[in-house]
């Protein structure tokens, strides 16, 4: 019986995540098949349903995350505190075992983009504070990687207050402190160890000079580090500014395939080296351009 594994969300014709996967399978020898399908928070529930015994993993994007984590059978801690799941892995009785790769995949982004710095591992996340644009879902799973990484206290810069409430409660619940912030560069910037924005794609360009400044003006990009999620189009403004001043930038490329190496452990039950993904990645991108 041919096993099968997919991603779903809506918009999703975008997705790299069927190469990555793809080129897992080709590395572990294992005749599977990845596809994606477009599915609606509506019809997320149907489709699953739906799914015959041969298949095996879902990988769940935006809008999917949590209802994906209300049907499933069971959910790992981490995808019960940050009240999201972008994994779904059938279980032996035909339930579903829900978790959150996105939580590891930052932090092992976060060490990466810190090594990259010339610092200790996770360093680039431990000075205080922490500067975190955006509130919503990756938001909250920002705080819950910072939170592992013991980081200082985080400034959360949202637009209203309101919208950064489910976030700053994932802070609270693991003890982390955090708070909110304007959408506004502030002088707490200037400090910060890590920058990283959750927003979508244009929603920091206008504050982009005065963030750079900030944040890079007094070290010359010395081991600061941001870590942008937007991967297409790439780079953004923030990011190309920040590396034309010298700093350290992870993308949210970098995100895609840490936490797809964890889908596929949970998936498969073996490991992938990062780089087989990440070359696989960069080369469809490269394709489409």
């Amino acid at each position: 019986m041919l096993t099968r594994c997919a991603v779903l969300g809506s918009p999703i014709a975008h997705s790299l995540s069927p190469v990555i996967h793809r080129a897992a399978y080709r590395h572990l020898g294992l005749d599977w098949e990845y596809t994606a399908h477009e599915v609606g928070e509506g019809d997320l529930a149907g489709f699953v349903a739906s799914l015959g015994a041969g298949w095996r993993g879902l990988s769940l994007t935006m809008p999917l995350k949590r209802v994906g984590l209300d049907l499933a059978t069971s959910a790992s801690d981490v995808a019960a505190t940050v009240g999201a799941a972008n994994t779904l892995v059938r279980r032996d009785d035909g339930g579903w075992d829900a978790d959150n790769t996105d939580v590891p995949g930052i932090v092992a982004t976060l060490r990466e983009a810190g090594a990259a710095a010339g610092s200790d591992a996770g360093a680039a996340a431990a000075a205080a504070p922490v500067c975190l644009w955006g509130g919503g879902a990756t938001a909250a799973s920002v705080l819950a990687a910072l939170a592992f990484l013991e980081s200082g206290p985080v400034h959360v810069h949202v637009r209203s207050a309101a919208r950064a409430e489910a976030a700053l409660a994932v802070a609270a619940a693991l003890g982390h402190p955090a708070e909110p912030a304007p959408w506004a560069v502030l002088p707490a910037c200037a400090g910060a160890g890590a920058t990283v924005t959750t927003a979508p794609s244009g929603a920091l360009d206008e504050l982009a000079p005065d963030l750079v400044a900030a944040a890079l003006g007094a070290t010359g990009g010395a081991g600061r580090v941001l870590f942008d999620v937007v991967y297409d189009p790439w780079p953004t403004p923030v990011a190309a500014a920040w590396q034309a001043a010298g700093g350290v930038v992870a993308s949210g490329l970098d995100l895609l395939v840490h936490q797809a190496v964890g889908q596929v452990h949970l998936m498969t039950g073996a490991d992938v080296p990062v780089d087989v993904l990440r070359s696989a990645a960069l080369a469809a991108i490269g394709a489409r351009a």
